[in-house]
């Protein structure tokens, strides 16, 4: 029996792609819950019950509950304003959605302590006010925002231009206002690619680093989101302390990744449909 000539080509991609995804993925998960439960589920416990680490965990997640909703809207407006609407610099708009995957979060967080921060273009303004946006909640959540603003728009812009408004012009003609247009046609036509804009964004949100550092401050127990405080922890060498934190970070992104999957598939299952 003759063999096809691309079978031990295949054969061999798909060998070479599970090794890398076992040696550059799996290995490194695996070592983190290793090292997380190397003195039993007990010692998992107590580490993750600090108190400083379970501020940065419910910090983190009331980051996410801020950003994702805020991008949600975001996103949905830059791409429906971007395929229903013909008008000057529309380039140019797209060019200001895509920015933040082209600007280092680190530059990002700087850029906005210059903006924000005591000595920045409205510091004094806001130390006048009593605002604290810098080393506090507002300016982690401004940097996340930025970081993962562009995830939503990305999904849902080829999608809504793909569709066209077709239904939607034929809901307005049939004396459908325009906001039960975009909830009874527009939104259902877009529900998974938004779905899955969010888990994107979602899993952005918890394993920012770079932009947060900058601009929370690193303050103990008060503005260490989840990665700082593993950080935090790593170069106190409470190694124990840190695999535990990162365990919780890393069980929270398979979450995200499950849910991505089944969105993934629904999405696939209704474009066969």
């Amino acid at each position: 029996m003759s063999h096809h000539p691309g079978n031990w080509r295949r054969k061999l991609l798909i060998g070479l792609t599970l090794f890398f995804a076992g040696a550059f993925l799996m290995v490194p998960i695996l070592v983190v819950f290793h090292q997380a439960l190397n003195k039993g589920w007990d010692g998992w416990w107590r580490a993750v019950s600090q108190p400083e680490t379970l501020h940065a965990v419910g910090l983190s997640l009331l980051v996410v509950a801020l950003v994702a909703p805020l991008n949600a809207i975001y996103g949905l407006s830059a791409a429906w304003l971007v395929s229903r609407f013909r008008f000057r610099g529309k380039r140019l708009l797209m060019a200001l959605v895509e920015i933040p995957f082209s600007v280092s979060p680190i530059v990002a967080g700087v850029a906005y302590l210059m903006v924000y921060g005591s000595t920045g273009l409205f510091g004094p303004w806001l130390e006048a006010m009593d605002v604290k946006i810098m080393f506090a909640l507002p300016g982690i959540v401004l940097a996340t925002l930025f970081v993962t603003s562009p995830f939503i728009a990305r999904e849902l812009l080829p999608l809504m231009e793909l569709q066209g408004s077709e239904e939607e012009e034929a809901a307005l003609c049939l004396g459908a206002g325009g906001l039960r247009t975009f909830l009874r046609i527009t939104l259902p036509n877009v529900k998974w690619a938004l779905y899955y804009g969010v888990i994107l964004c979602v899993a952005r949100s918890l394993g920012e680093f770079g932009a947060v550092s900058v601009v929370s401050g690193q303050i103990r127990g008060e503005t260490n989101t989840l990665p700082l405080q593993i950080d935090l922890l790593y170069h106190d060498y409470d190694s124990t302390g840190a695999f535990a934190a990162a365990s919780i970070l890393t069980l929270l992104a398979l979450v995200t990744l499950v849910l991505k999957l089944v969105v993934e598939a629904r999405f696939d299952k209704m474009h066969r449909d």
